[in-house]
């Protein structure tokens, strides 16, 4: 990689010729230390050694089919309780404790709430010192809303210098070594940034006419993300595009001579300490966290402010175009999940999972009574379409054996209270019948606890609810996609591909380099199936004379 021979300047020129030097720097200089490289992360820990809570908000939704991770929704808010790996941050949401992807959340820039009212007060010197809380309620509040509109200009202008870099220091290079790169591999990678980056200039230009810079929490804002929302649909092509630029780009990264290049322009443009796969995945994170940065701007503009009902429409129209990314992005990221899970479950039978679903709704244990009486338990995934179930092998409980599935398109989901069944002649408790509306053929499942049921009879409903939505939608998953996945899952099985995600997510940290107190959560990588995982994390021992034995059993010889 060679340097061009003329001096370019780095300032950002926009199509009327004007222009203004972002060099990284000034950013630095202009920005909060957490919105700089590592710079959150040490924010975080400093914060939480501290004592104070902190908070993030989901970007997009985080699928997992791993009880070592935390699976959340777009928009739900997880407390951070420990940031000292840069990929992955151990939180809590709801009642549950895990691993998460820090990729996947934006930190709230305002970690303490405002009192929404102050409780009513009696005497009149009470009410003298009312009136000074809530004059200081509301300047705290302007003070807020100024942290938000500062977050919202410095980190365009950083996501402004990111894009810079991508189009000058990788594309740029890239062109210039055809015996490297075909067009078409150029296209898979980077897909529509450059028009990305010319659309987020004009946004830029415009946004900085509206800031102001004396009095930020003044600033109307709102009426450049109406005027621009058109212009956002770019980023659909942009991140439909990118599982595929994540794919070609680790084909070219088991290269030698490729990990080298991507580096040396890296370095050659003088950019963060960024591999090129965190650069291209900051449009996908950015077009998520506008209505995140808008919810909260909301939430501190009183309703009196000039610019309330202009956030307020721009807050919808940026949330519904990120929403179709997310779910798009949302059941990319499943089928790659559903596939790892299916090759590790021995003796499946039939077509893919894949070639009629592309979300899990629930799982869990359940018991299947047959006509005969005979009660089997077996562990139940719920997907569109279809509810496949396993057995869980009597000595190693991760290994599960595939055993049958039932087609949910014809089935009809009964309550069955508890008492002597008519149907099966047997006493029954906590359970539900699944019914073919065609063959009259019945299903009898009963849960271990009464809410187990409840959450079982609920899944069946909004599976029935998300079918008919894909259908309104139009959702659909390509079959090349769906191919794809299988393959990277089958890969990722017998050890080819380690470490790496198809959709750009890192692995978990192994739990050895933990903090000693959370050792005890062992972290499972997506990218391996258990069976493996288990495999290798298992101690060796001396062949045993008794277990010799034991497997010549014939109940325990499959």
């Amino acid at each position: 990689v060679a340097a061009d021979g003329g001096t370019e300047s780095s300032a950002l020129v926009d199509d009327n010729g004007s222009e203004e030097d972002y060099s990284y720097e000034e950013l630095c200089q202009a920005t909060p230390r957490y919105l700089q490289p590592g710079g959150e992360q040490l924010a975080i820990n400093e914060l939480i050694s501290d004592g104070s809570i902190v908070y993030a908000e989901a970007l997009w939704d985080h699928v997992t089919m791993d009880d070592q991770e935390l699976g959340f929704k777009a928009g739900d808010v997880i407390r951070v309780l420990e940031a000292s790996n840069k990929d992955w941050w151990w939180g809590r949401n709801e009642d549950k404790e895990a691993w998460f992807p820090a990729s996947f959340v934006r930190l709230r820039v305002n970690q303490e709430e405002v009192p929404e009212n102050c409780s009513s007060i009696q005497d009149e010197e009470q009410d003298a010192d009312t009136s000074k809380h809530r004059q200081k309620i509301a300047e705290n509040k302007d003070q807020m809303r100024t942290n938000v509109i500062q977050e919202i200009m410095n980190t365009e202008r950083v996501y402004i210098k990111h894009l810079k870099d991508i189009c000058e220091g990788y594309i740029r290079q890239c062109r210039k070594h055809t015996g490297m790169f075909t067009t078409a591999q150029l296209s898979t990678i980077f897909g529509n940034i450059e028009d990305i980056y010319k659309f987020q200039r004009k946004f830029l230009k415009d946004l900085e006419k509206q800031y102001n810079k004396e009095e930020p929490h003044l600033s109307k804002i709102g009426s450049c993300f109406l005027q621009h929302q058109e212009g956002f649909a770019i980023y659909s092509e942009y991140c439909n595009n990118h599982p595929s630029a994540c794919i070609e780009l680790s084909n070219l990264m088991k290269q030698g001579k490729y990990r080298h290049f991507f580096e040396a322009c890296r370095l050659l443009q003088q950019m963060i300490d960024i591999a090129i796969d965190g650069f291209l995945l900051t449009p996908v994170q950015k077009i998520c966290k506008y209505p995140l940065q808008l919810a909260e701007l909301l939430k501190y503009t009183t309703q009196e402010h000039s610019d309330y009902n202009n956030i307020k429409a721009a807050y919808e129209a940026m949330k519904n175009v990120a929403c179709l990314i997310n779910e798009r992005k949302r059941r990319l990221e499943s089928i790659d999940k559903i596939a790892c899970w299916q090759v590790s479950i021995v003796g499946w039978e039939g077509p893919d999972v894949l070639a009629r679903s592309s979300e899990l709704i629930h799982s869990g244990e359940l018991t299947k009574i047959s006509k005969q009486g005979k009660s089997q338990q077996r562990t139940f995934f719920l997907f569109d379409h279809q509810l496949v179930f396993c057995k869980k092998d009597l000595l190693r409980r991760d290994i599960l054996y595939y055993k049958d599935r039932i087609d949910m398109d014809e089935m009809e989901i009964v309550d069955t209270e508890d008492g002597r069944d008519k149907d099966f002649n047997i006493n029954v408790k906590n359970a539900f019948k699944i019914i073919n509306r065609a063959t009259e053929e019945i299903h009898l499942f009963c849960a271990k606890k009464q809410e187990d049921k409840k959450k079982w009879m609920e899944a069946c409903k909004n599976e029935r609810r998300r079918v008919q939505e894909d259908k309104e939608m139009g959702m659909e998953i390509s079959e090349n996609q769906k191919e794809q996945a299988m393959q990277n899952a089958r890969k990722s099985r017998h050890g080819k591909i380690k470490g790496v995600s198809y959709n750009g997510c890192p692995v978990p940290p192994p739990h050895q380099s933990l903090h000693p107190i959370h050792q005890r959560h062992i972290t499972v990588p997506t990218s391996i199936p258990q069976q493996q995982v288990f495999a290798l994390a298992e101690p060796k021992r001396k062949p045993s004379l008794f277990w010799h034995t034991f497997n010549k059993l014939t109940p325990f010889k499959k």
